[in-house]
């Protein structure tokens, strides 16, 4: 099954590659390049994030400073900084929803090649694992930060849309006779209850392969939980 990969950038930006590079090609030929400050401005606010979404993950919010997010990002120091996040926490907030944003989009994806909800819940798995292996910082950020002590005002993992759609993809499987009836919300602790933990050990070194070396033993585990027999 194709994979769909989460990237970290600004919520309100979106873009369409086809006509980027239409219009990058008729720029080329009417106007002069950007200037290397221009450019390196510019990708300034997806370098702050990449480089908070890996110190988060490796060192915890708290022990994050903003001089430490401007060195990893390879900006002089904190003044580059706010133009674009006002504090730490702003960008924090970014990320928590750049993240769902793209997680959310995926999950859409998955629906939609996937008409059975087993289907789509397998699916799932293997964009988790996935991005257990090629995106820990990610996978850490959402799995073993814990996001209410940083981000009080942000709705929890559980109201956030991307779960909404499980909960959904849930409800459908049990309407379908594919899922025992019983509360959608006990289903999804049960399911991913398994997966998550799992992917927390390893996330913080419990375990030593790849997290796919232990994909199918998980969504075995979990799916037997859960399926209507």
């Amino acid at each position: 099954m194709e994979q769909e990969t989460i990237e970290i950038r600004p919520k309100d930006e979106t873009w369409d590659e086809a006509e980027t590079q239409e219009k990058t090609e008729i720029q080329d030929n009417v106007e002069p390049r950007e200037s290397v400050e221009v450019q390196k401005k510019n990708e300034a606010p997806d370098e702050i994030l990449l480089a908070a979404l890996k110190l988060f993950s490796q060192k915890g919010f708290f022990n994050t400073s903003l001089t430490d997010i401007a060195k990893q990002a390879g900006l002089k120091n904190t003044s580059a900084v706010y133009p674009h996040f006002k504090n730490k926490q702003a960008i924090a907030t970014q990320l928590y929803a750049n993240i769902l944003d793209s997680l959310s989009a995926s999950i859409d994806d998955i629906r939609c090649k996937n008409p059975k909800s087993s289907g789509q819940l397998r699916g799932i798995v293997d964009l988790l694992f996935k991005l257990t292996d090629d995106a820990p910082d990610i996978m850490r950020f959402l799995l073993i930060l814990k996001l209410d002590e940083f981000l009080p005002d942000e709705k929890s993992m559980l109201e956030s849309p991307p779960f909404i759609k499980i909960h959904k993809i849930i409800q459908s499987g049990i309407k379908a006779g594919e899922i025992r009836n019983i509360d959608p919300i006990l289903v999804n602790a049960y399911f991913f209850g398994i997966i998550n933990t799992t992917l927390r050990f390893k996330l913080t070194g419990m375990l030593e392969k790849a997290a796919d070396a232990y994909q199918g033993q998980a969504w075995i585990a979990a799916w037997n939980v859960i399926a209507k027999k």
